[in-house]
């Protein structure tokens, strides 16, 4: 499935779609941090040390950065991967080296009143760790659209 283009009309609920793999190091959670979200856990191993997490973490907006990339790999949605909306919660911190990958199911297609050739998608993609422990979840709307 992930090598063609899909449109609605190939899209079933519990398709199920597997990304490749992202490794997280020090250094891009720290650069991240530094640019987009600079707070000592995300961007000081001593200090993070003595926070909530005991330890370095990546931003949940880095994890969820990550986890679009590899959205876009895997969900081989004609004209791309456009949100609409969702919801997201980060069950537990993403750390250094983490070798993280996303699982994608399409729970509900929901056929659009006002434009018959499109509907949304609500699709759970929930971000692993190495140990198969869940990082983060998102159920997010997407847009599809018939090849017609």
């Amino acid at each position: 499935m992930a090598n063609q283009i899909l449109y609605l009309e190939d899209l079933k609920v519990g398709d199920v779609f597997i990304s490749e793999t992202y490794e997280l190091n020090a250094n891009k959670i720290k650069a991240f941090a530094r640019e987009f979200d600079p707070q000592d856990f995300h961007s000081d191993e001593n200090l993070a040390e003595h926070t909530f997490f005991k330890g370095l973490a990546a931003s949940g907006w880095h994890t969820a950065a990550v986890t679009m990339r590899l959205l876009t790999e895997s969900l081989p949605f004609a004209h791309g991967v456009i949100g609409a909306g969702g919801e997201i919660k980060w069950p537990r911190p993403t750390r250094p080296n983490d070798v993280l990958y996303v699982k994608s199911t399409i729970k509900e297609i929901k056929p659009s009143k006002s434009k018959p050739n499109q509907a949304l998608l609500f699709v759970e993609s929930k971000t692993f760790n190495q140990h198969n422990e869940v990082c983060q979840q998102l159920v997010a709307k997407l847009l599809s659209f018939q090849k017609n």
